[in-house]
């Protein structure tokens, strides 16, 4: 095992390492003090050589600019080193990500911070390839950063994986909603249209010769259109496909208000249209959410705003009720199917909730889709 930290240590081609070598031996007169400077050296060597070996690293001063990459970091961006060097990260930025995306990264590591996540570069080719990055601050005695250190691994084929699970689940979600039309209009149209009937002929009976069995049936016949029409509103509101997703939201709060009894304080500054798998995940996701509410919160009040911003439509779901806590809030079925929908509409879900604190879900859907 020690004959090969020599080799170790050549193969990096560094020349100030095997300076410092030199330096040691012939300026280090105390030979325990050499030999642990040594050995301190060598399992630095050795922990560099650990990380080129598995890793794409790359080394960036305070302004970003690139002062070092290893073998791994050029054989992925299919740059040559002297190509990269001086350079910064935009030499291999895909455009995928988007400027809020950038804004928090850099925000939270020249604050000193630690940044993880997932990334989309560009090599050299055009190809694309994803990394999973993180990200650590070297900072000085002031506590500033003067160097910043990424460490990434590819992650492209697990990548593609998601992208294809991902995939199935829009589709799956997507004849849901299509059986969901189906059914919505045959109760509607179909059975909703034989109740009327029947009562139209009642009516005509009961106009002819008054007869309280037939009136006691007249009413139970209308009890059950009114069944019919709220499950076929239930499984998808005709508004929401003739007239948008804001008529639909409004017509929900109002019956979620009278069923429930929980008033629901809406602001909506949307005027326009979006697109249809983007208006049925907006108004899935803050049924479900409203539903949660209902169930769980145990408030008289909650609010739903959505607001069009210059790069997003943001939607807003809050209470100030029962709360949850981080370790309960993966085990609903309904969280997933949120964020489910929200990244088959091309945006992201995010759900806050402490204790006795109450939740807020918020749905972001970017203008121009990831």
């Amino acid at each position: 095992m020690s004959s090969a930290r020599p080799n170790r240590l050549s193969n990096l081609a560094d020349q100030p390492v095997r300076e410092l070598l030199e330096v040691i031996d012939n300026h280090i007169a105390d030979p325990e003090f050499r030999s642990r400077l040594k050995g301190s050296l060598h399992q630095l060597s050795d922990l560099k050589f650990a990380l080129d070996e598995s890793s794409i690293v790359a080394l960036t001063n305070s302004q970003g600019k690139i002062q070092y990459v290893n073998d791994k970091f050029c054989e992925i961006s299919q740059y040559r080193r002297e190509e990269l060097i001086g350079q910064d990260h935009r030499i291999i930025n895909s455009g995928y990500h988007g400027k809020l995306f950038m804004k928090n990264l850099w925000e939270t590591i020249s604050s000193g911070q630690v940044w993880n996540g997932e990334i989309r570069n560009r090599a050299k080719d055009g190809s694309y390839y994803w990394v999973n990055t993180t990200i650590v601050p070297f900072l000085d005695n002031e506590g500033k950063p003067y160097q910043y250190l990424a460490v990434r691994s590819e992650v492209t084929k697990l990548k593609t994986v998601e992208a294809e699970l991902q995939q199935m689940m829009t589709q799956v979600m997507n004849i849901q909603e299509e059986e969901r039309l189906r059914i919505s209009r045959e109760l509607h149209d179909g059975i909703g249209q034989s109740l009327f009937s029947l009562v139209i002929q009642m009516d005509r009976l009961l106009a002819d010769q008054p007869h309280p069995g037939v009136e006691a049936l007249r009413k139970q016949v209308t009890d059950i259109m009114e069944d019919v029409r709220g499950m076929a509103w239930e499984l998808r509101p005709s508004v929401l496909d003739d007239l948008g997703v804001v008529p639909a939201i409004r017509t929900y709060v109002e019956n979620y208000t009278r069923h429930y009894g929980i008033n629901v304080q809406l602001d909506c500054n949307l005027r326009g249209r979006l697109e249809t798998s983007r208006e049925i995940a907006m108004y899935r996701i803050i049924q479900e959410a409203l539903t949660n509410i209902a169930k769980y919160a145990d408030v008289s009040e909650a609010a739903v705003s959505v607001e069009d911003t210059a790069e997003a439509i943001v939607a807003t779901i809050a209470d100030h009720g029962a709360g949850f806590s981080a370790s309960t809030a993966g085990n609903g079925v309904g969280l997933f199917s949120m964020e489910e929908r929200a990244r088959g509409a091309g945006g992201t879900l995010k759900v806050t909730s402490d204790p006795g604190e109450g939740t807020t879900v918020t749905l972001y859907l970017p203008k121009k889709t990831e």
